[in-house]
């Protein structure tokens, strides 16, 4: 059987651009960094990961209760938690280059004009 080629092309007319397999990626903050995921199933599949917001340091995020129940399903109020550039450098860069798939950075500013 042939295979359907859903390759498709981020900002095409940007001279670095960026081509993607399929046009399925991860939300950001839902799919963490891709890495707590790797190992329940072939994440390579994905178009791309787009990992979740990352500030230049390191965030605690807000204290619990994180998540409310509602009849419609959940609100949360993380806080942007996560590791900092530099945590993202050393700990999941080394193993995001060992992949087969684009993996793009959210970056989250800690003032307005970043």
């Amino acid at each position: 059987t042939k295979l359907m080629n859903l390759s498709i092309q981020l900002a095409p007319k940007n001279k670095h651009g960026l081509s993607l397999t399929n046009p399925v990626m991860t939300a950001s903050g839902t799919f963490g960094y891709g890495t707590e995921y790797s190992h329940m199933f072939d994440i390579q599949r994905l178009g791309a990961i787009v990992c979740k917001g990352t500030s230049l340091e390191p965030r605690e995020g807000n204290p619990q209760p994180r998540l409310a129940e509602t009849a419609c399903g959940l609100l949360n109020s993380i806080g942007l938690q996560n590791i900092g550039v530099k945590a993202l450098i050393k700990e999941k860069a080394p193993i995001w280059a060992s992949w087969r798939l684009p993996v793009i950075v959210n970056i989250v500013a800690d003032d307005p004009y970043f």
